[in-house]
């Protein structure tokens, strides 16, 4: 089947779709990114046109059907930001999960589009310990506790129905109110950085660009800015 082209006026209508960024920059955001990072969560946290300010999107390197590399990208929650990295959980059998295993390196993009604010992060994730990962799943809802036995992650689901009854028997197995134990097959990354990069957008698309960098995990960070 051949790729169909949108209608000329559609094509139009989204070639016009532009907006004017506004006059607040960037000056300095101090020596320490993670630092400056969490200050910009926080202030995305208070926009009441924010709905997720811990949402970031992840990219990973896998390995397609045909057994090519395959870029693939999802959204994840942050949960942590503590020995020097940030902390996501998921199913270790899902595709990131798989993909993490097979490269490490990975991106991280925060896109805070009402604040005309994006951060995006160069790093290599690795697990975090089955103690910390416990200790989370232990604060988490007791219907997402339920979810996580639920769900076989990124494999292939027949119908809706059959998810809702792997609920069910999960439901029935740990009623609300007890103790849910944490799948064995459900942990943690934490991504060390070596990158961080803050953007804002300003008029004329002089946009500021502040990145952080370092050759490897270990290193001091060095602050540059680029052309937008």
């Amino acid at each position: 089947m051949s790729a169909q082209t949108p209608e000329p006026a559609t094509r139009q209508a989204i070639s016009a779709m532009r907006r004017s960024y506004g006059e607040a920059g960037i000056t300095d955001l101090g020596a320490d990114p993670l630092i400056a990072l969490t200050s910009w969560l926080h202030e995305a946290a208070e926009n009441p046109f924010i709905v997720e300010a811990n949402a970031m999107v992840l990219s990973t390197l896998g390995t397609a059907a045909d057994g090519s590399d395959a870029i693939t990208t999802r959204t994840v929650l942050l949960k942590d930001i503590s020995e020097g990295g940030f902390t996501f959980f998921t199913n270790y059998n899902s595709r990131k999960a798989q993909a993490i295993e097979k490269h490490e390196q990975v991106t991280l993009l925060f896109p805070w589009y009402p604040m005309e604010r994006q951060v995006t992060i160069s790093g290599f994730a690795s697990k975090i310990s089955r103690a910390e990962i416990e200790s989370y799943f232990a604060t988490r809802p007791w219907s997402s506790q339920i979810g996580a036995w639920a769900s076989a992650q990124s494999s292939p689901l027949a119908s809706r129905a059959e998810l809702e009854q792997r609920y069910e028997g999960a439901a029935a197995k740990w009623p609300e109110g007890g103790d849910v134990p944490c799948p064995p097959h459900w942990g943690g990354y934490r991504v060390i950085p070596t990158s961080i990069e803050f953007w804002q957008g300003r008029y004329s698309r002089l946009h500021d660009r502040l990145r952080y960098e370092r050759p490897d995990t270990t290193s001091n960070w060095a602050v540059n800015r680029y052309y937008p």
